[in-house]
């Protein structure tokens, strides 16, 4: 039985076996190029799935998701290497061969007694995750580390560790998906497209947008400040109901056309966040989100693409002209920073990078970032589909996850961490 710790919260035990190395069954050697979409977003992100089957057990469970990443390795050979710098001082892959690194463990409870993970609890559900001890930057860590945790239950939890410079969110998806279907003895049905070149800089590179994504923004409101206190996390969930009721607020004063879901929420928590956070009028704030390129680029970046191919889009204005204005102001904002994103765009971002070397500001900034259209919930290693899945923390404190929810993924779930004063202000607008 899990123990409850001395305040009376849940406190998970698990007991973690010694880590060892899974090296793919054959390798390419070599060093492995990494685009600039690569460099931009190098943080490590953890996720977990849960899966509980009726009709079978978790005895092999470690076993057979093992063996079948020593076979998709060989399709995805540069997880396998290591992190390394480029004479051009840029991160690439060291394709050595040495392996993921692999933990098997044990809970000492039922995986119902987790509670709820569709919040981020680094406490709690961290301990699924295995950490690579000592390491001091990323350049420690190897591309992949799995744990599997088998509870007492017969279900059991994949914990995964992964540096974003090897995927975004979709390529991550088409990985561990490819991963179940290898556990199943299947052929892949998306094989992995692994040249990055087809996205290097131009020569010579050029820089023909402004990229306010990387603009420094000075902190005016002093929210530094706040973030001494706790912080708080919660998630706030946007049924359909909620989300059109939103989106015809958006459209009631006649100036837009049409929102998307996306569009309407993002602005909606951009407002809500800036005022929680008490931000004056006259503070610049900047909103980022990532949009995918894969078929904005042309030509078109072919299926399996595996490496980033999403490019950050941005929204500058005064917290005033956010909070002063209707929604439908906010949602035209989004809605442009959306239009910006074309291939000449997403070309000069990469070429901006190659000439400044620079990395996205976050002062006086909100990064949204949506994992409500990946299919994370349809891998199946033979269990059957996740019951649960997610992350386990939230990457940055300036960050806002957008997860889709329940049983038909219509619902939205809103992620966020803040700090309490702040979380009681955003808590009164979530009320609509």
């Amino acid at each position: 039985m899990a123990k409850a710790s001395s305040n009376g919260a849940f406190e998970l035990c698990v007991k973690q076996e010694e880590p060892t190395l899974v090296p793919p069954e054959e390798t390419e050697k070599g060093l492995y190029f990494l685009t600039n979409l690569d460099q931009n977003i190098a943080v490590i992100v953890r996720t977990i799935y849960c899966f509980k089957s009726d009709s079978k057990g978790n005895e092999q469970s470690a076993e057979i998701i093992k063996d079948a990443l020593s076979k998709v390795l060989v399709h995805y050979y540069p997880l396998a290497g290591r992190l390394t710098i480029s004479s051009e001082g840029k991160l690439i892959v060291n394709c050595t061969g040495e392996g993921a690194v692999f933990v098997e463990a044990e809970a000492d409870c039922a995986i119902e007694e987790i509670g709820d993970i569709t919040k981020p609890d680094p406490v709690t559900l961290g301990k699924l995750v295995y950490d690579v001890p000592g390491a001091k930057n990323i350049l420690e860590i190897p591309p992949l580390v799995a744990q599997v945790t088998k509870f007492k239950c017969g279900g059991f939890v994949l914990g995964l560790c992964m540096n974003h410079c090897i995927f975004d969110g979709l390529g991550a998806m088409e990985f561990v998906n490819s991963w179940g279907e290898t556990a199943r003895g299947l052929p892949l049905k998306v094989p992995p497209f692994l040249d990055r070149s087809i996205l290097k800089a131009r020569n010579p590179p050029k820089a023909d947008f402004p990229h306010h994504e990387f603009a420094e923004i000075e902190d005016i409101s002093n929210t530094a400040n706040l973030y001494e206190e706790e912080m708080l996390y919660r998630s706030f969930c946007f049924d359909p109901e909620k989300i059109e009721k939103l989106k015809k607020a958006a459209m009631e004063d006649g100036v837009l056309p049409k929102c998307t879901t996306f569009e309407a929420l993002s602005a909606f928590v951009w407002r809500a966040r800036s005022k929680a956070l008490g931000m004056k009028p006259e503070q610049q704030t900047k909103l980022l989100f990532a949009v995918d390129g894969r078929q904005r680029f042309r030509p078109p970046i072919p299926a399996g693409y595996c490496g980033n191919g999403i490019v950050l889009t941005n929204s500058l204005c005064s917290a005033g002209e956010l909070l002063e204005n209707p929604l439908s102001f906010s949602v035209g904002l989004v809605q442009e920073a959306v239009k910006m994103v074309t291939d000449g765009y997403m070309r000069s971002a990469i070429d901006y990078f190659e000439i400044t070397r620079a990395r996205p500001s976050l002062a006086a900034t909100l990064l949204i970032t949506t994992w409500s259209r990946l299919s994370f919930h349809t891998t199946d290693f033979g269990w059957g589909e996740p019951v649960l899945s997610g992350p386990v923390a939230l990457p940055e404190k300036e960050v806002i996850l957008f997860l889709s929810h329940g049983k038909e993924r219509k619902s939205i779930n809103v992620l966020l961490g803040l700090p309490a004063s702040a979380m009681e202000v955003f808590e009164e607008q979530m009320q609509f």
